[in-house]
């Protein structure tokens, strides 16, 4: 079994910063993709930042320029830091890992707990 645990969420003003974390553990012998979605009230869940192992990186058009996504692989952590955050970025954010847990094994996906980001005006 794989964990992911994140934190670093809370409550920021408008045009503020927040950094995201999320570290896996568990039975990992390789991790793929890392991301982080979110999840507003009455939303769909979107994708807002991923990152490969090799570093490849996705933003949502609604991020790009304002959050940067990094991962230290030796951690088996991802990151993300949130600038310029608005009340549109209020969310829980959730993570995503896409993990091999034997080098036999498939890829299987696992998620965070999510954790809460508020953005006041």
């Amino acid at each position: 079994q794989v964990q992911l645990v994140e934190s670093g969420g809370g409550l920021v003003q408008a045009g503020g910063s927040l950094r995201l974390s999320c570290a896996a553990s568990g039975m990992i012998f390789s991790i793929n993709t890392m991301g982080w979605y979110r999840q507003a009230p009455e939303k769909q869940r979107e994708l807002v930042a991923s990152i490969n192992s090799v570093g490849d990186t996705y933003y949502a058009d609604s991020v790009k320029g304002r959050f940067a996504i990094s991962r230290d692989n030796v951690k088996n952590t991802v990151y993300l830091q949130m600038n310029s955050l608005t009340p549109e970025d209020t969310a829980v954010y959730v993570c995503n890992a896409r993990v091999k847990e034997r080098p036999w094994l498939s890829e299987r996906g696992y998620w965070g707990q999510g954790t809460q980001v508020t953005v006041s005006s």
